[in-house]
């Protein structure tokens, strides 16, 4: 039997799993591609949780973290134009007007602030209780947001007129205002999914049990002209619903 040489060898570079990885050409650390961004935003010392678009001109961006910040900034050069300061908890919704001229952030704490774009001032503020979605009327500068408590909330920006619509005794995870502006669509964490009529307070549809889901809703969408609205929820299943009846069409 031949001896065997006991003395070690010289270790490789390995990962903390003591696999040796080889370094492959154009990747860095071997899991990700090159930077083939035009423009990089690097201002937020911790993870990024929304982004939105200026819809009138397409030239802006806006951003919130989990440090608590947010920032507007000019998707040309990737300039600072201001910061949306005073946030209490992670930034989680972000979103500007149906015209751009109001830019609008919530965070987790259920503060809600609003900008004017071109003079970066301050002009409403509103504490609800824990956000769960925050958004833009299409047609009128008017906010709406759900909370945790099932409530939610639509307010005339910057005057500050409010109305509220009372769901089941839950968070309102999700919502949507229809292209029409008079209606809107928010989802439950009990399933249920309700059709709002915003001038009347009033739900005009009212999905529960088998017609809704049986989980919390997590999405909803709608086409164009807002006669269909499309659901998701963490049942597995999505349902497409017509905004008219509020008779289920079809899932999947």
């Amino acid at each position: 039997m031949e001896d065997v040489d006991f003395e070690e060898e010289e270790e490789e570079e390995g990962n903390e799993e003591g696999w040796v990885v080889e370094p492959q050409e154009g990747v860095v650390g071997s899991m990700e591609g090159p930077d083939d961004s035009e423009v990089t935003f690097a201002l937020h010392s911790a993870s990024v949780f929304c982004v939105s678009l200026d819809p009138k001109t397409n030239t802006l961006a806006v951003t919130g973290g989990e440090d608590d910040k947010a920032f507007v900034w000019r998707l040309s050069d990737g300039e600072l134009l201001f910061e949306c300061a005073g946030h209490k908890d992670s930034v989680t919704c972000a979103g500007f007007s149906h015209d751009s001229t109001l830019v609008a952030t919530g965070d987790m704490s259920g503060l809600l602030k609003v900008w004017q774009v071109d003079t970066k001032e301050e002009v409403w503020s509103f504490e609800a209780g824990d956000l769960e979605w925050m958004e833009w009327h299409p047609r009128a500068p008017v906010l709406l947001a759900g909370t945790a408590d099932g409530n939610t909330w639509m307010w005339k920006v910057p005057n500050g007129d409010c109305k509220t619509f009372q769901g089941p005794n839950c968070p309102a995870t999700c919502g949507r205002v229809l292209p029409d502006g008079k209606r809107a669509v928010v989802g439950y964490e009990d399933g249920t999914i309700r059709i709002w009529d915003l001038k009347q307070g009033s739900p005009i549809h009212v999905l529960k049990g088998t017609e809704g889901h049986q989980g919390p809703l997590t999405c909803v969408a709608t086409n164009q002209d807002g006669s269909l609205i499309l659901t998701g929820s963490v049942d597995c299943q999505a349902k497409l619903v017509s905004a008219t009846t509020g008779k289920v069409i079809f899932m999947v």
